[in-house]
């Protein structure tokens, strides 16, 4: 019996291959022009954004000089899903406080930032970042956490948040992955520090600003 030369055996192979490849990419609608298929974006019910109570985001403006590491970190707005760039808050100090839904200090601390940020005034622009892909459980939280705080008779929560489904702005920030973390930003766009532990009260915020930014509310 002959054998099969080596080259065809070679030749033979990488037929397959190129086909296995072109049945796994091939179009499952019957479109030669679609494209991989994308993770749908679970749509959120406006009347939750609302109840939330969070507020609209801040404008962005381009940075001056040399671009902060978070210049080019695009998220979305709770308020209203619209784009949000939480690098280019400049002329200003940012305090961005990350959290998560399911984070029972980050819970107990949103007050408090809302505390802060009514103290601060302008001096200091306020933004919760919630840091977990269910942005549908975080809106239900905020507007839970409203709730409470309505039949306790404080203030309730009004700050401008983001969505950042993968974690962006702690990457920038190289903070640890436990959460709450709070990332406080110079008005340049650089970052001063960050603080990987959970506020006792607004003085602790305000402690912790003024430390790192200069900022005294």
């Amino acid at each position: 019996m002959s054998r099969v030369p080596v080259s065809w055996k070679w030749a033979l192979t990488a037929v397959i291959v190129a086909l296995a490849a072109a049945i796994a990419f091939w179009p499952r609608d019957g479109s030669e022009n679609a494209g991989p298929v994308v993770q749908p974006t679970r749509t959120i019910d406006p009347a939750l954004r609302a109840a939330s109570g969070a507020a609209q985001c801040p404008t962005a403006s381009a940075p001056a000089g040399r671009p902060g590491p978070l210049t080019d970190v695009v998220l979305s707005c709770l308020a209203d899903a619209s784009p949000a760039y939480p690098g280019r808050l400049t002329g200003r100090p940012v305090v961005l406080n990350l959290w998560a839904y399911w984070c029972q200090p980050c819970r107990t601390e949103l007050p408090h930032f809302q505390e802060y940020a009514d103290r601060a005034g302008s001096a200091v622009q306020v933004v919760t970042v919630h840091s977990d892909p269910d942005e549908a459980k975080a809106l239900a939280l905020l507007a839970a956490l409203n709730d409470d705080l309505r039949a306790q008779g404080r203030a309730e929560l009004h700050l401008p948040g983001v969505q950042d489904s993968d974690a962006r702005v702690r990457a920038a920030a190289q903070a640890p992955t436990a959460l709450p973390i709070t990332v406080l930003v110079r008005p340049d766009g650089s970052i001063a520090d960050y603080v990987a532990r959970p506020f006792r009260d607004a003085d602790d915020i305000a402690a912790s600003v003024a430390g790192a930014l200069g900022v005294t509310a």
